[in-house]
């Protein structure tokens, strides 16, 4: 990590120390050629930029921006990143060398510094196989669920996919899968982390990545797991019939943008699905009667297809005494909708921590105790509709989509239609979510202790504006007080801010930081009984308790913070 600010000569010399090392060990011709201009030209800044920090390997793995130095995307830093991986997996895995691992990649590339995300899978591959480790490398880009469902299918130790999703086009990432096929969490983020810092200096054969095209232990997946991955698909398309006579036009992108709406009005399509270009997560839209079109929330699109994959496991399972070991997974921060389709419907539904690390490894801890998972879902447009991929799938979630709509066409219903349906059933659920932007630690500190004494010492606030608190539960210090202990069912964490308040109006609303960004979001749903249907009402109530929460929780006069740009 970067030396303490203020420490002068001793950043300085520090400074001095990792670039020496570079000079030594760097050989890309383009990244060691920019970090010579910097020391000759006396650029202390972009030094330090470049320099400052090595990249932190997290849960998430790593993303950053690609280019040269310590605190970036390169060739020297992937390889000393899978080095450290390596490291780690030898000592938690005997059967490494029998079983290997898998590898693939998207399509971002990054000239200027001759780094890739094919160069820097090529390069990560060199690392296992120069140990004799069996590595399943992907021949071209892959959508990243097929990195997980390939460690299941085949049993790997592990799987890495080489991507930043939809992150700006200079970035680049580094994502870590377990060997039970989801996201990597604590503590094997520091167990890497630790290793990583232990294998610095590349191996001999680090830079050779020719030896592995020639090697036996080098295989390629593409075909047959493109073809299994679509045979596992068809088990959850439940009539096949109707997808093929459908007269439903769609409209495919992977890239989100407008351009697809021309094609679609063109066309005459109904439907656009739009993927992200990693193909993880998916949002749809659809053409109104009126002309416009309807780009469904994260939210409503969980609605619809949480209702469509107990409607279609229902059919083939009347039995009912199943559903006691039936389960669906949100994210805290998620709409409620599914708790409430649980209540009336008989199954389970729990809510786990933000992001599918968490949904992931505990939808494999139930299917490991013979539970069935039928779904789970993130706000962020991240579904697990098939359990055979332990995290956020945006293909799956496009297939069952578009059947899901050629089904309700047979029945002369669209999808707005059917959201409004699930509503009236189950209860509307309005949800409205922003965020405010604070680069100043202290003063996100500072909000969060304010909230937690709220009238003097360790009292949180009992209302906001007219709105009455009814529960309070806050994962970074473990309290909550609607369990009888007053203690979290959930994880708590220490390093990041995160506080729901639940209200007497059927109101919940989190407050988060980002990990990744320099946010304090928040997350507000009115929950409605079945029957109320006035959903102009309940919006007006909504909006109402938002402007409450930044009013008297955010402070954004207070605490100086910068609102969303609309």
């Amino acid at each position: 990590m970067a030396a303490p600010e203020g420490s002068g000569l001793g950043e300085d010399a520090r400074l001095d120390q990792e670039t020496a090392q570079w000079l030594r060990w760097d050989k890309n011709s383009l990244t060691l050629e920019a970090v010579k201009r910097l020391i000759a030209e006396g650029n202390k800044e972009e030094l330090r930029k470049c320099f400052g920090a090595r990249m932190e390997f997290g849960t998430a793995g790593l993303r950053a921006a690609m280019g040269p130095g310590i605190s970036r995307m390169n060739d020297l830093t992937i390889i000393q990143t899978t080095q450290g991986f390596c490291r780690y997996l030898e000592k938690q895995f005997s059967d490494l060398k029998q079983k290997g691992i898998v590898i693939s990649f998207d399509a971002r590339a990054h000239p200027s510094s001759g780094g890739s995300s094919r160069r820097f899978a090529r390069l990560a591959a060199t690392t296992f196989i120069s140990q004799g480790i069996p590595v399943y490398l992907f021949s071209d880009i892959t959508p990243t669920p097929f990195v997980p469902f390939t460690v299941s299918h085949l049993k790997l130790c592990a799987g890495i996919m080489i991507t930043a999703s939809h992150n700006p086009k200079q970035d680049n990432g580094y994502k870590v899968y377990w060997d039970n096929g989801a996201q990597i969490i604590s503590p094997h983020d520091k167990g890497i982390s630790q290793a990583i810092e232990e294998n610095l200096e590349p191996w001999p054969q680090a830079w050779d990545d020719s030896l592995i095209d020639s090697s036996p232990l080098l295989h390629n997946p593409s075909a047959s797991i493109n073809n299994d991955y679509f045979e596992d698909l068809k088990k959850y398309c439940f009539h096949r019939s109707v997808n093929r006579e459908t007269k439903v036009k769609f409209v495919h992108t992977s890239v989100h943008g407008t351009l697809s709406f021309a094609l679609a009005d063109k066309t005459k399509a109904r439907i656009v699905l739009a993927n992200d270009p990693d193909a993880d997560r998916l949002a749809v839209a659809e053409k109104q009667d009126s002309g416009e079109w309807r780009v469904f929330s994260g939210n409503e699109l969980g609605a619809l297809l949480g209702w469509w994959l107990f409607t279609s496991w229902k059919e083939k399972n009347q039995d009912r005494s199943a559903l006691k070991d039936t389960y669906m997974l949100s994210s805290t921060v998620s709409s409620k909708i599914l708790r409430a389709i649980a209540l009336k419907e008989g199954f389970h539904f729990e809510e786990t921590l933000t992001g599918f690390k968490w949904m992931g490894n505990r939808a494999k801890q139930l299917i490991d105790q013979g539970k069935t998972v039928l779904f789970a879902f993130e706000e962020a447009i991240g579904y697990m509709c098939c359990p055979f991929v332990l995290d956020k799938d945006g293909v799956s979630a496009a297939v069952i989509s578009a059947e899901l709509a050629s089904f309700l066409a047979t029945k002369n219903l669209s999808l707005s239609q059917q959201l409004k349906a699930i509503y009236v059933e189950y209860g509307y659920h309005i949800t409205k979510a922003s965020y405010f932007i604070c680069h100043d630690q202290e003063t996100i500190k500072k909000l969060f202790e304010n909230l937690r004494n709220y009238d003097g010492k360790n009292n949180y606030p009992k209302a906001c504006g007219k709105f009455e608190i009814s529960a309070i539960r806050d994962l970074t210090t473990g309290y909550d007080d609607s369990q009888p202990d007053k203690k979290a069912v959930l994880p708590t964490s220490k390093s990041s801010q995160m506080i729901t308040f639940t209200f007497a109006n059927g109101g919940v609303a989190t407050m988060r930081t980002s990990g990744t960004e320099p946010k304090i979001k928040y997350y507000a749903e009115l929950c409605a009984p079945p029957g109320n249907s006035d959903p102009e009402q309940l919006k007006k109530e909504l909006n109402e308790l938002v402007s409450a929460i930044e009013e008297h929780f955010f402070q954004p006069q207070k605490y100086n913070l910068q609102p969303k740009a609309d």
